[in-house]
């Protein structure tokens, strides 16, 4: 008798910590909602919050987070988080963690017969910017 309520205990917890991860859809640490202070006043904006490594090159921007890759429109605010991200870098192709929040949309450029990631995020504000550099998946070095 022992066993089988020892037996039925354990598949209850297992099926209870199973059903927990299947009702987030998404990471709560890559987009969760936040208030945004502006202007002196309180404005509550409700835009989802992404983190991720950013990097930035002379054509292009790529936000890369653990379950998304996004192009990033480059406007004013992204700009802005080139600026903050660039005395950081220790060579041009490192990639700097951050926190930012903005709206993500279909690529416009993809119905114009243009290549690029299929979504692209318009910043809208920056949390966050890391002190330091990501760490490379990969370090290629060269022996000459």
């Amino acid at each position: 008798m022992k066993k089988i309520f020892y037996l039925l205990l354990i598949a209850t917890i297992t099926f209870s910590c199973n059903n927990s991860e299947k009702k987030n859809g998404e990471n709560p640490d890559d987009s969760t909602e936040v208030s945004a202070q502006g202007g002196g006043s309180v404005v509550d904006v409700r835009m989802p919050v992404y983190r991720g490594e950013i990097i930035f090159t002379d054509e292009a921007a790529v936000l890369k987070g653990k379950n998304f890759v996004y192009g990033v429109v480059i406007d004013t605010v992204a700009r802005e988080l080139a600026a903050r991200v660039a005395p950081i870098k220790k060579d041009e192709f490192d990639m700097v963690p951050v926190v930012v929040s903005g709206i993500v949309s279909p690529n416009p450029a993809l119905s114009e017969g243009e290549e690029g990631w299929e979504e692209v995020i318009t910043i809208k504000n920056i949390l966050n910017v890391s002190a330091k550099p990501a760490e490379a998946d990969v370090k290629i070095e060269d022996n000459n």
